[in-house]
């Protein structure tokens, strides 16, 4: 359920503030003043981004039925999830790292387009149907799919802190922008976040009518259609970094694996983020069973359940934009706990609606923690390697989410659909623990990242 699919620190994790800081002769601050959000460039960015995942999410829909109607298999859709989802996480960063080395323009139009290639192919396979091809030309998709996705999120950083800097003007030898151009990337961030929420609940519903009114091709075909608007809209946005640890694909790579081994709060985020992600992910192939044979609530009863998690994700979004002031160690913890929490309450709940509740709440948590992640890996990133480790993160996430698919259809085989809960709800709200625990060493690394230097050569410009 979680997306995936986020900062992370307690009460004293952000740098002090500085006297005087970023002031206007008002009184106000330039990140007041000078929203992300009225940026062009940042609002372009955001809305292809919900383009793209909505037609996404409603495009595997119609993918996941197609292959189950051909071939009837569960595993066969378990293939396909993992050639989408698994596959690539082992190529994304390496892929990352060569489109931003490269100088030549509209890179990132470029992979929407080969994704509209490639579901077009997948479109055309159906009525000529062969799994083997289906299964790779998904997996080709679904590189380009989080290589695009791991471009954009840098993209949004650096367009945020881009109208920051160009708004403050003459203020900015006079002033620290550094804080206001943090909470820039904040804000943008919880925008990205929204936007992938909504779609998270609209996408699989107009999935499921658009494949029942008109069947699986037309709906991929749609989703082509929204690749190419996406591909359009990013023309002009360039994701280059200039002197990002050499030429060669494996110099930006080990520049970036240094820089999470040399940073211990980064590695003990993305650990304790892994081990989290996975007991989340566990919970898809548990709630079919859950909502079938435990709640006996049948199909609806399953649709209920999903529909409240989304709509708690998207109600999180908005507590996550709006809290935008609050540590994000706090937001990433709560968001953790709210989640593992819900876990344990599908496993306690006696009926469908108490069972909707603890989805409801399961979603604020997921709307809340993702981008808490997000913000804080950025945080303690320099600006000239975010690209490449929300490449990473994008990937650990993928991986994460075929284990704990593994897992979850193990534990629901072996025990019970609660009981699986149980494990995973508790195994999840101990990870809390663990990343409070970080929190507090945080704030020396974080006011230590060199992450504001200008070996940036105009990213996704």
């Amino acid at each position: 359920m979680t997306g995936p699919r986020p900062q992370h620190r307690g009460a004293s994790s952000l740098p002090p503030r500085v006297q005087g800081s970023p002031r206007s002769q008002a009184g106000v601050s330039v990140a007041a003043v000078a929203s992300p959000l009225r940026s062009p460039r940042l609002r372009r960015i955001i809305a292809s981004y919900a383009v793209n995942r909505l037609g996404t999410f409603f495009g595997l829909v119609a993918l996941m039925v197609a292959v189950f109607d051909h071939t009837h298999s569960a595993i066969a859709v378990a293939a396909l999830l993992l050639a989408w989802q698994a596959l690539p996480a082992f190529v994304v960063p390496a892929v990352v790292a060569k489109v931003e080395a490269s100088a030549r323009r509209s890179e990132l139009s470029g992979l929407y387009f080969f994704e509209a290639v490639a579901t077009g192919c997948l479109a055309i396979l159906l009525s000529h149907f062969w799994l083997p091809a289906i299964l790779l030309i998904a997996a080709l998709d679904g590189t380009a799919a989080l290589t695009a996705s791991a471009l954009l999120r840098a993209a949004v950083a650096r367009a945020a802190r881009d109208h920051v800097e160009a708004a403050a003007g003459a203020q900015r030898s006079a002033v620290n922008l550094e804080e206001d151009a943090q909470e820039a990337e904040r804000k943008a961030n919880a925008a990205l976040n929204v936007a992938f929420s909504g779609t998270f609940v609209l996408g699989p519903a107009i999935g499921g009518v658009v494949v029942a009114a008109a069947g699986a091709p037309a709906a991929l075909f749609i989703d082509v259609g929204s690749f190419l608007v996406c591909g359009a809209l990013l023309l002009d946005m360039h994701p280059r970094v200039e002197e990002a640890g050499g030429a060669s694909v494996s110099a930006r790579l080990r520049e970036a694996w240094r820089h999470i081994n040399e940073a211990p709060s980064m590695r003990g985020l993305l650990l304790a983020e892994a081990v989290a992600l996975i007991f989340f992910e566990t919970g898809g192939p548990i709630e079919v069973v859950y909502a079938k044979a435990t709640l006996h609530a049948g199909d609806r009863g399953y649709g209920l359940l999903l529909t409240s998690w989304g709509a708690g994700a998207v109600l999180g979004s908005l507590v996550f934009a709006r809290l935008v002031k609050r540590p994000l160690g706090a937001m990433l913890s709560a968001g953790t706990l709210a989640i593992g929490g819900a876990y344990v309450g599908f496993a306690a709940a006696p009926s469908l609606v108490l069972a909707c509740l603890a989805a409801f709440v399961g979603g604020i948590g997921n709307g809340m923690q993702w981008p808490s992640m997000i913000s804080l890996v950025q945080r303690l990133t320099p600006q000239h390697l975010h690209a490449r480790l929300m490449g990473a993160v994008e990937s650990l996430a993928a991986l994460c989410l075929a284990i704990g698919l593994l897992l979850g259809g193990a534990l629901v085989a072996i025990s019970s659909a609660r009981l699986a809960f149980l494990i995973v709800g508790l195994g999840a709200v101990c990870t809390t623990a663990a990343l409070l625990h970080m929190s507090r060493s945080m704030p020396a690394e974080l006011a230590a990242t060199p992450g504001r230097d200008d070996r940036v050569g105009g990213a996704a410009r």
